[in-house]
């Protein structure tokens, strides 16, 4: 039996705000057009849940008309990211770092097929309780909010760890392109791409895209 393919992921900026769509759209757009793009984390700004909503409307169709799906997050912000989710139209939602019960809260009130992910894990016994809460899949790295990035070296260790020993699938996300080959070199599942990889003139979706399917092939 052939090993699964790897899919990418893209990572939104941090605090996305209504400002940023339109360009953001287009991106999305492009980015799709070039890979094989399983999904698309929304990292938006805290502001009044109608206009979270508003924003999701405007983002989540690039993502859809590709077969992406869209999964919201949004740090520090009080209101209901579930509802967000379902009214703006996106698939589910994603949280870092969470904390006690969340997650199974969260669980219960995404029903039909809903996902829900979650990331920011420091420590193994972080990520095997997020993989009992029921999560759609765990995230391992990921530019923290001040634009700083986790251990490299870390990251690598964390996904080779989950993606040998849990069903439960892996997002393992690369801030550089030095970082893409040994991430795809361990099999995860999902390659997580920090916006700097995909967004911008410097942006090779097609490139990291040909790097996957390479990967692949040496796999089977």
């Amino acid at each position: 039996m052939s090993e699964p393919r790897t899919r990418l992921a893209l990572l939104s900026p941090h605090r996305v705000e209504a400002g940023d769509a339109d360009a953001l759209g287009a991106a999305i757009t492009a980015a799709c057009a070039a890979g094989d793009v399983a999904a698309v984390i929304l990292r938006l700004a805290p502001v009044d849940e109608r206009s979270l909503v508003n924003l999701v409307k405007r983002l989540a169709p690039a993502a859809h008309e590709a077969g992406a799906a869209v999964v919201v997050a949004c740090a520090h912000f009080d209101g209901d990211l579930v509802s967000v989710s379902a009214r703006g139209g996106a698939d589910g939602v994603h949280l870092d770092k969470a904390r006690d019960g969340d997650l199974r809260d969260l669980r219960e009130r995404l029903a039909d097929g809903r996902i829900l992910g979650a990331g920011g894990h420091e420590q193994k016994h972080a990520a095997m309780e997020a993989g009992e809460a029921g999560v759609d899949y765990v995230m391992f790295g990921g530019l923290y909010p001040d634009g700083m990035s986790p251990d490299s070296e870390t990251v690598l260790e964390r996904a080779g760890w989950w993606t040998e020993i849990f069903e439960t699938p892996c997002i393992a996300v690369a801030d550089a392109v030095d970082q893409i080959g040994p991430l795809l070199a361990i099999g995860v599942e999902f390659l997580g791409l920090e916006s700097g990889l995909w967004i911008g003139e410097h942006a090779d979706v097609a490139g990291i895209q040909a790097r996957v399917a390479a990967a692949g092939e040496t796999a089977a």
